[in-house]
């Protein structure tokens, strides 16, 4: 992809995500590749992740786990080389059926409309050509993610509609592609048989047994693009030390270590807008993009 050198017609990608971390582990190849290849990068992420569990020893200095893990995505921001980094400032809904749900503040419990005039304030502020997000199931059914992923949707309407006057005056703008990450099922498959070869239930993943991977690995949503990160994947995996109350900074091994270096080269994304006509593979997202 060529750097555009004019700084009025510079390409800008947005990632609209729920959680510190989000932004390294599911996209951060993508995210550092066109950092570094001349396009403004930017954030939006919903909460601060307060649900997360952290060490106790991670907490010392600090207020509480919010203030931690901002600090973690402000760290891997720094390292992706991200332009900006905007909090929507809603609380982690922790996974489904929690009692955080329920709390007043959670991005899960507000309205979607409330969650995409935010969303679609920085569309119009920012005027990305592109912008990501979450595919349609949170990429593993985390509830904020859901929650952002519909929110962005409704946003990437509402930024350019020139009906919809927006709180702060601000001119609309509407992004030309809508595209959602998502996880690669191959590497989904091979998770389960390995958890399966261990003798463990891939319907109860995770610390909390609270993740179906293999209901999650039975879905599927077409590619459309794949991004080759192998050029940044030293920057990715600096980034992803960033968050360590999250284990980014544990060394993987064994069948682990194998499955990274297997698949941690490519990430994937579904076209959502436009929608495509026929069967495309696009090695660029901003392919057919005008700069204007």
């Amino acid at each position: 992809m060529k750097t555009m050198e004019n700084e009025k017609q510079k390409p800008v990608l947005l990632s609209v995500l729920a959680h510190p971390d989000d932004e390294t582990f599911g996209m951060g190849g993508t995210l550092a590749y066109y950092a570094r290849n001349g396009v403004d990068v930017y954030l939006v992420c919903a909460t601060r992740g307060e649900v997360g569990e952290v060490d106790p020893k991670l907490l010392e200095g600090h207020k509480d786990i919010a203030e931690v893990r901002e600090g973690e995505l402000r760290c891997a921001a720094g390292v992706l080389g991200l332009k900006g980094v905007h909090f929507l400032d809603y609380r982690d809904s922790g996974m489904q059926g929690s009692l955080d749900n329920q709390h007043h503040q959670a991005l899960a419990a507000a309205p979607l409309e409330e969650v995409a005039v935010k969303v679609a304030a920085q569309i119009r502020k920012l005027r990305p050509q592109v912008v990501l997000t979450f595919d349609p199931i949170g990429g593993y059914r985390h509830p904020d993610h859901i929650a952002v992923q519909r929110a962005t949707v409704r946003a990437f309407q509402l930024a350019g509609d020139l009906k919809y006057i927006e709180p702060d005056g601000i001119p609309p703008h509407q992004p030309q592609k809508l595209f959602f990450h998502t996880m690669p099922r191959s590497f989904l498959w091979a998770a389960v048989l390995m958890i399966l070869l261990s003798g463990k239930d891939p319907s109860k993943f995770g610390a909390n047994r609270d993740i179906d991977l293999l209901s999650i690995a039975r879905e599927h949503f077409p590619v459309h693009a794949s991004i080759d990160y192998t050029s940044v994947r030293e920057i990715r995996d600096r980034a992803a030390k960033c968050h360590i109350s999250q284990g980014g900074a544990e060394v993987a091994n064994g069948a682990q270590a194998w499955l990274r270096q297997l698949f941690q080269k490519k990430e994937l994304f579904m076209q959502a807008y436009p929608a495509p006509r026929g069967r495309i593979k696009l090695r660029d997202l901003f392919s057919g993009i005008k700069i204007s």
